[in-house]
Order: structure tokens, then C-alpha cells, then sequence
């Protein structure tokens, strides 16, 4: 691939990093940091009320698997850049062939072309 588009996938690429990372110290700030009392609003040594517990349960659940998928989104972005490195950006893990620019465009993390991750996802 060109040195001009290795460098505009890697400025894309350092960009969603960026704002992965924003959007994961966000969650972690939010219902990930308050402890059951701060999220009910219980300020008394009482025990809590069981519509309470399971809201607040339901929102930190939910909060911990948009944390889940952002930081494997996350781990895709890093290994893309790591491919640039490398010199291997923009080349299939699997077969070896180039990822259509359209794909990477679309998903500048891609690590497999079109066939490859049909395939892949045929088997799931």
C-alpha cells in the first residue's frame, strides 16, 4: 500500500482510538464507579428495595458489556496499527491478499478481505 494511504488510515485509525478510549474512561465514570448506595440514592444503613438493586444491577451490566466491546474494539484498532508498522497493513491475516480500500474505508480495522471473513462468519 501507498505511503499516502497508510499515512490517512493511520491518522482514521488514531482518531477512533482516540475516541474509544474517551468513550471508555466516560463508562467507567459513570454507573462502573458508584457503589449500590450511590446508585440508588439510599443515603441510610437500610437495606435497599429489590426494584432498586436490579436497576442499578441492569445498568452496570450493561455499562460493563459497552465497556467490553469497546475495548475489544479498541484491541482491533491497536493491532491495525501495529499491522502499519509492520508493513502488512491492508493485507488479509489469511490469505495474504490486499483488502479492498472500500472495506477499509468502511472499516479501517479490517484484518481480512471480504471472501476470508465470509467464510469465517459462515462457520459461526
Amino acid at each position: 500500500m501507498r505511503k499516502k494511504y497508510l499515512e490517512y488510515y493511520k491518522k482514521k485509525l488514531l482518531k477512533l482510538r482516540s475516541s474509544l478510549v474517551e468513550e471508555i474512561e466516560r463508562l467507567e465514570g459513570g454507573s462502573l464507579a458508584r457503589t449500590q448506595r450511590d446508585s440508588t440514592g439510599d443515603l441510610s444503613g437500610y437495606s435497599f428495595h429489590m426494584a432498586d438493586v436490579a436497576s442499578a444491577n441492569h445498568e452496570r451490566e450493561k455499562a460493563l458489556n459497552l465497556r467490553g466491546n469497546e475495548e475489544n474494539l479498541l484491541y482491533k484498532v491497536d493491532q491495525a496499527l501495529y499491522r502499519i508498522e509492520r508493513g502488512t497493513y491492508g493485507l488479509c491475516i489469511q490469505c495474504q491478499r490486499k483488502i479492498d480500500k472500500k472495506r477499509l474505508d468502511a472499516i479501517p480495522y479490517a484484518e481480512l478481505c471480504i471472501k476470508c471473513q465470509a467464510s469465517q462468519e459462515k462457520t459461526l
